[in-house]
């Protein structure tokens, strides 16, 4: 009986650890090239990520259906990004210098 529930534990716990893994996205990785400079949740599924090719950056909507390309960064923001909340203050701050401009 020991044996079972010590197995059933392992089993429980390799579950467990995968979906940390899944939810986290722990196993997300860049490039020289392209990397993910920061990220903010707009809702359950939804998320503006902002990305850096080379010396460029944007800014992208992902849904599970779709990414779309939202605006070219004329400001590059700071690499790596020190926290959500810095990243959330400076979207903030850029959304609000762009508000009535056109972008692409």
């Amino acid at each position: 009986m020991s044996i079972l529930l010590s197995l059933a534990l392992v089993i429980g716990l390799v579950f467990m650890l995968g979906y940390l893994l899944r939810r986290f996205n722990v196993t997300q990785t860049g490039s020289a090239q392209m990397k993910v400079v920061g990220s903010m949740a707009l809702g359950t599924r939804e998320r503006i990520l902002v990305i850096q090719v080379g010396e460029e950056q944007h800014m992208l909507g992902v849904t599970p259906q779709n990414i779309n390309h939202l605006a070219r960064l004329q400001t590059n923001l700071d690499t790596p990004a020190p926290s959500g909340e810095s990243f959330k203050l400076k979207l903030g701050q850029l959304m609000q210098g762009q508000k009535g401009k056109d972008h692409d």
